[in-house]
């Protein structure tokens, strides 16, 4: 099947029409998070409270296996534009082979969620509800682990509808069932909680069963299978070496949460709740970029195989200012109607007065993120997956943490809150430097960055663009 259409198409209408349909299933997804905790909310404070220390072990689920499919999706796309058609179906099914494995293992989650829970609440009403919901909920990390190889191998190939009506389906699908599973409409029991958690599941084999539907009656560009593989263990290395740090991208965030959590549950567990309430807001902000940064990375990896570097400096730029509209757009709703936001959570006048404090310093850095974003996601598209975790590592884990303890410290806890706009601006300059970088190099023709070069930019302040031999 001919994908040429990714290096013939205008930028901007060919940016376009891979993005939006990623971009609409990121807001659906984050209608999802939206509506799920919403319905959470309404068992009781401390369901939502437990829903928000759940959550950071729920992402390292989503990090494993999509980091790897981002690691999948950007080998696909390279072979496919360098013309290498046996390569390309190798790593397809080599990304659904280990993201299975990968499935099988963090269905153990299961046997470590009590003793997590009990690091950040003493709380016995918080402590069932957490326990509860992760029985079931992760019980479907395999069904997830295939549904995740498939969104990505589909991308890959530029069937980025696909991919938007699976995910539409599975998240209409749960959202349908939240209520109806946890309040026991018609014919079904009140289940709670796990009930939530039952709706996630579910909606996750929907999407898995349309991709298989339309993956065995329509076919694809590449072929998934467990034979004739053509350098396997080459291609595997290469899958990883994005997927690894791609996954630690996606998995920084919960060990972020996870740290901010213990640091807020010192003043009280409103503050935690308002820091759960706040990371399922953003969500439609980050989710909507993200789907932008779905449908750069393919066409990104695809013309940098074909070697069309000029396109690959103007898809970048394409992609950046819609994500920057994005930001702007969440930056205004923040700052305008933050009471209105963090009344989907909760009803209770403290919980309200703190969250409105901490969306109005917080969406100070919206906008600077928006450069860190799309820099990490260009150079994951490029194969420099290491490079784009050193950024992810400045937003989660260098700056933020140290920051929000100290400034804690200092004027309470609303230095967590602060913590998050002072590492966005420096976060960004740092990524500025890889901007820079990303077009120096493709204007010369020099193709990717090179580890050299990346340290070089760290070391040097005067010219982070300096080719090093």
């Amino acid at each position: 099947m001919e994908q040429t259409f990714m290096k013939e198409r205008k930028i901007v209408p060919l940016v376009i029409t891979m993005a939006l349909p990623m971009t609409v299933s990121m807001l659906i997804n984050s209608l999802y998070n939206i509506v799920d905790s919403y319905f959470v909310a309404k068992i009781s404070e401390d369901a939502m409270t437990a829903l928000s220390l759940v959550y950071p072990v729920q992402n390292l689920v989503t990090a494993v296996t999509v980091g790897y499919g981002i690691g999948v999706n950007a080998v696909i796309a390279f072979y496919l534009g360098a013309g290498r058609q046996k390569h390309a179906d190798t790593a397809a099914s080599a990304g659904m082979l280990f993201n299975l494995l990968h499935g099988v293992i963090l269905t153990g989650c299961i046997f470590i969620m009590p003793v997590f829970l009990r690091m950040f609440t003493d709380n016995s009403v918080v402590l069932d509800y957490g326990i509860r919901y992760s029985n079931i909920v992760f019980l479907f990390s395999i069904p997830i682990a295939a549904g995740i190889s498939f969104e990505k191998t589909f991308q890959a190939v530029g069937k980025m509808t696909v991919s938007m009506i699976a995910m539409l389906a599975g998240c209409v699908t749960n959202i349908i069932l939240d209520p109806v599973l946890i309040f026991g409409w018609w014919i079904f029991p009140e289940m709670g909680i796990e009930g939530a958690a039952l709706a996630t599941g579910i909606g996750q084999v929907v999407t898995l069963v349309i991709y298989l539907v339309i993956y065995f009656t329509k076919g694809l560009a590449v072929q998934i299978r467990f034979k004739e593989f053509t350098e396997f263990a080459k291609i595997s290395r290469r899958t990883y070496s994005i997927g690894i740090p791609a996954a630690l991208n996606m998995a920084l965030p919960s060990l972020m949460i996870s740290v901010l959590n213990s640091i807020l549950s010192v003043f009280s567990q409103t503050y935690v709740l308002v820091l759960g309430a706040y990371y399922k807001l953003q969500t439609f902000l980050y989710l909507t970029a993200n789907g932008i940064v779905q449908g750069m990375r393919p066409v990104l990896s695809y013309n940098y195989g074909a070697e069309e570097y000029k396109r690959v400096r103007g898809i970048f730029g394409v992609s950046l200012s819609f994500i920057v509209c994005v930001m702007v757009l969440g930056t205004v709703l923040c700052a305008a109607i933050p009471q209105n936001l963090i009344g989907l959570f909760s009803s209770g006048s403290e919980t309200i007065r703190i969250g409105v404090q901490a969306l109005r310093i917080i969406c100070i850095g919206f906008i600077p993120s928006a450069l860190s974003v799309t820099v990490s996601g260009a150079l994951e598209g490029l194969g420099k997956g290491g490079t784009s975790l050193w950024i992810s590592l400045f937003r989660y884990v260098l700056i933020i943490l140290p920051a929000a303890f100290l400034l804690s410290r200092a004027i309470g806890a609303s230095g967590v809150w602060n913590a998050f706009w002072i590492t966005e601006i420096i976060t960004a300059v740092f990524g500025n430097r890889f901007h820079v970088c990303i077009k120096k190099e493709f204007k010369e023709k020099n193709g990717l960055i090179s580890q050299a070069v990346f340290w070089h930019a760290i070391l040097n302040t005067t010219s982070p663009c300096t080719h090093v031999s």
